[in-house]
């Protein structure tokens, strides 16, 4: 093999179109993927096992849990109404208030429930409030993530 650095450029180019041509326009990179999917799993460990060693009761364990739930329907949901509606796709306007109105509410609930809840000292509450935040934002671009590989596997 020659170490001629023409031939080693020529072969990196190569290798270069490679990868490129792997991923097709539009489709977000492995690492933003990787990324988004790990930020999601944290998120929503982080706050379960927050809620697994609580010492509250096992209905405001059974709160707290819903609540993320339905937060996390609620911003993927919007995500996916808002997303339909830029692109042309027709969303009821019944849904898309729907969506809004979910993802208000889940965010509401979880603020008044950590507003209120007593039993839990204020660093809980910040690691609560953050742990859902983080599982929200990347639901919603893991969310972003599938429906761009999904456009983008669709135009080849």
């Amino acid at each position: 093999m020659s170490n001629d650095p023409e031939v080693l450029l020529d072969s990196g180019k190569k290798n270069d179109s490679k990868m490129k041509e792997e991923r097709r326009e539009g489709e977000p990179t492995s690492a933003f993927k990787g990324a988004s999917w790990a930020a999601l799993l944290v998120g929503v460990a982080a706050y379960l096992i927050g809620l697994f060693n609580a010492t509250m009761q096992l209905n405001e364990k059974g709160y707290y849990f819903a609540v993320l739930i339905f937060g996390l329907y609620a911003a993927v949901s919007l995500q996916k109404a808002v997303r339909d509606k830029e692109e042309g796709i027709p969303v009821t306007s019944i849904y898309y208030g729907i969506s809004w109105v979910a993802l208000i509410v889940s965010i509401s609930l979880m603020v008044i429930g950590l507003y209120n809840a007593e039993s839990i000292v204020l660093s809980e509450k910040g690691f609560y409030g953050m742990s859902f935040v983080l599982s929200l934002f990347a639901a919603i671009t893991v969310q972003k993530n599938i429906r761009d590989a999904q456009r983008a596997r669709e135009r080849d």
